[in-house]
């Protein structure tokens, strides 16, 4: 089979590949509206032009209709995914959208391309026998052809449904036969045998696109992407057109699956209008342009699967004419730096873990270097952080901070790709205050936003222009947020209101009725508060809450940074203590991942080793540390514990019992999400015998 650039490439030089009628309104750019306060909105009656209106704010229905978010503050008329497209396709048509590398060259296709390509994965998705409201499942990484399956999955009717690379069979099952999946594509062999094993127990599943890899072994129904561009020659442009101009802003075109950390995945349905809306006001929010006033490079590399990546490689993409860099599959494993200094993005996003793992990896780096270097980093990074942090007071301090970030910190941001970067960007998880002052140190400032799947990604952002250190923002325009139940302190659990709320989940009517109130506002189970200037500031987790034994309420989150700070040997930390007595803790240790499979080894990184050094001890293995109790380091361990005690407000948030565990968290081990984000009730059942120890009498 050719490689999957040359699959691309070749369709579009067949005569298939044909433009299409229709008109096309043209998009024009509306800057940001105020954002509105009142606790009650008024919901607009006019749900724009050919919108049957629809009673209800939610449906638990794949082909339900809910009725929009349209108000004051956010009256823009709502278009489908195809509208969006065509609106950009007048504007950014000549435009490289999608860049993807072959053989050690990156290959480029147009906006033109991109959409045409669409409508022929459109037309071959409909000669498969999509049906409408059916789910077009994609399991693979991001790639040009994720982007044009997706695009035409929603061209044609059907509704695009994103699957984690490290789901297995049984997992891949539950979301298939949820979403009623009729064509799965999947990326290589390792994804095709897990859908081999399922294929039987999926009633609706009907064909099975292989993008990456060539067929080792033929079975019925099974197609190449090459084949499977083909099929829909004979399908007309007026047949696919009929189905487009049928679809209306508030129908389902996205599934997007919760990871499952607290029971089974939940479908969250978003609309057209969640889309398209999100696409072109939050992003904006954030500082991103539109092409025509600069062209946005980005480096695509985080699970399409997970809304943030989604919304902001993908749909953004489109909307605003932005060039998206696939990364290699290897991108988390140590590649991604290399194709970030190819590349040189403009704008880049990260999880926590990922910003956390650039700061190990720079941490090492420094460790091994010589006295000099060493001294010259932490003088420009001290200068950089304190101007961040405080502003500079003098002519002599700005000049010395301009000199250390031109000498030293310019050069550490070309070395991780960073140089052209004029937004870097936190989400799917918080972000603690060691990595923010990191960068902040490297002249990075790491702007946060805070949404959920079911706020289609992103509600309140930072930006260039919106800032304030541990704030994930404001809420973007037409956007709303309130504190229900608020405390004394002024916490209380963020709701939302407005365009980025999704339809509710699909089959799932009860699990739909618990998130919203009788208002329409969607409770998100976080907790939050708001400072006089509106910015937000997510304190915690309601599930994540510890209520101990005796009734006092305490969030895990500052203490467990808290422990980090101090002890930079330590990779995780999590609190244990609900219905207890006192708090518990698991420690891990930071140790060199396996460059294969992104596991974590029994090796000590560069930066733990040298604190058992400076703590007297000669361990460089983890085993070492936990089999002998290492007397240095868990002396050393116990001594920064007690200085975050001795900054508890009461002897309640103090630890009193921990262990250090014998492997760092992972995604493989279950301890950690997709986004590795942190899997409490996980982590609770696999170490039970571990807790149970902390408690026995």
């Amino acid at each position: 089979m050719p490689d999957s650039g040359e699959t691309l490439t070749k369709q579009l030089q067949t005569g298939n590949a044909r433009n299409v009628s229709g008109s096309c309104e043209n998009g024009t750019f509306t800057d940001a509206q105020p954002v509105c306060r009142e606790l009650l909105p008024h919901l607009d009656e006019t749900q724009g032009e050919g919108i049957e209106p629809a009673e209800s704010l939610w449906t638990s229905f794949a082909d339900g209709r809910v009725r929009l978010r349209i108000d004051n503050s956010c009256p823009q008329t709502p278009i489908t995914v195809h509208q969006m497209f065509k609106e950009s396709l007048e504007k950014y048509g000549s435009l490289n959208a999608l860049a993807s590398k072959k053989n050690g060259k990156w290959e480029k296709i147009t906006f033109s391309e991109y959409y045409c390509l669409s409508r022929k994965a459109a037309k071959s998705f409909l000669k498969l026998g999509l049906e409408r409201f059916h789910s077009v499942a994609i399991l693979g990484f991001n790639s040009p052809e994720w982007f044009i399956s997706a695009v035409g999955a929603i061209f044609a009717g059907g509704i695009v449904t994103g699957i984690y690379t490290t789901n297995s069979p049984e997992a891949c099952h539950y979301i298939a036969h949820d979403s009623k999946t009729d064509i799965m594509v999947v990326e290589n062999q390792k994804q095709l045998d897990k859908i081999m094993q399922i294929w039987n127990r999926l009633p609706h599943l009907k064909a099975v696109v292989l993008y990456k890899d060539s067929i080792a072994e033929r079975h019925p129904n099974l197609y190449t992407m090459e084949e499977f561009l083909e099929l829909g020659d004979d399908v007309s442009d007026s047949t696919l057109d009929d189905i487009i101009n049928s679809q209306k802003p508030n129908q389902c075109c996205v599934l997007i699956y919760t990871s499952g950390t607290t029971g089974k995945p939940k479908g969250a349905m978003l609309s057209h209008d969640n889309i398209t809306w999100t696409s072109a006001h939050c992003s904006r929010a954030g500082g991103m342009q539109p092409a025509e006033v600069q062209q946005e490079s980005i480096v695509s590399y985080l699970p399409l699967s997970h809304i943030a990546a989604q919304i902001y490689d993908l749909w953004t993409g489109i909307k605003w004419g932005e060039q998206v860099y696939f990364a290699e599959p290897d991108a988390l494993k140590g590649s991604l730096i290399n194709t970030l200094k190819e590349v040189q993005p403009t704008s880049h996003m990260g999880v926590p873990r990922v910003w956390e793992k650039i700061m190990e990896k720079l941490k090492d780096a420094s460790a091994q270097s010589g006295f000099m270097k060493k001294k010259m980093l932490s003088w420009a990074m001290s200068l950089s952080l304190e101007k961040n942090l405080n502003g500079s007071n003098s002519d002599l301090k700005q000049l010395w901070t301009r000199l250390a970030d031109y000498f030293v910190l310019a050069k550490i941001r070309s070395a991780l790709g960073l140089s052209s970067c004029q937004k870097h960007f936190s989400g799917a998880a918080p972000l603690n205050t060691e990595t923010l002052y990191f960068f902040l140190g490297l002249n990075i400032t790491l702007y946060e936003a805070y949404g959920m799947s079911e706020t289609t990604g992103p509600h309140c952002l930072s930006g260039p222009y919106i800032y304030r250190q541990h704030s994930c923002g404001k809420p973007a325009s037409g956007c709303r947020v309130k504190l229900a139940d608020k405390d004394t302190e002024g916490n209380g659990e963020i709701c939302f209101w407005g365009r980025t709320v999704f339809m509710g989940y699909l089959n799932m009517e009860d699990r739909t009725k618990e998130v919203f109130d009788e208002e329409g506002w969607l409770h998100s189970g976080d907790v939050g508060k708001l400072d006089k200037d509106g910015f937000l500031y997510v304190t915690g987790r309601i599930k994540d809450l510890i209520i101990t034994a005796g009734g006092e309420n305490v969030p895990p989150i500052p203490i467990e940074d808290a422990v980090k700070k101090e002890l930079p040997i330590v990779s995780n930390a999590m609190v244990i203590g609900d219905k207890k007595k006192f708090l518990s803790m698991f420690l891990t240790l930071k140790s060199v991942l396996d460059p294969d499979t992104s596991d974590p080894t029994d090796i000590l990184t560069e930066q733990a080793r040298d604190f058992c050094q400076r703590s007297g001890s000669k361990a460089t293995k983890v085993s070492e540390i936990v089999a002998t109790r290492d007397q240095a380091i868990y002396r050393a361990i116990q001594e920064g514990i007690d200085r975050v005690n001795s900054t508890a407000t009461n002897r309640v948030h103090c630890i009193q019992k921990w262990i250090v565990l014998p492997r760092d968290f992972s995604i493989s081990g279950g301890e950690l999400g997709p986004t590795m984000k942190l899997k409490r009730l996980a982590v609770l059942e696999k170490y039970r015998n571990e807790v149970d120890s902390f408690y026995k009498e």
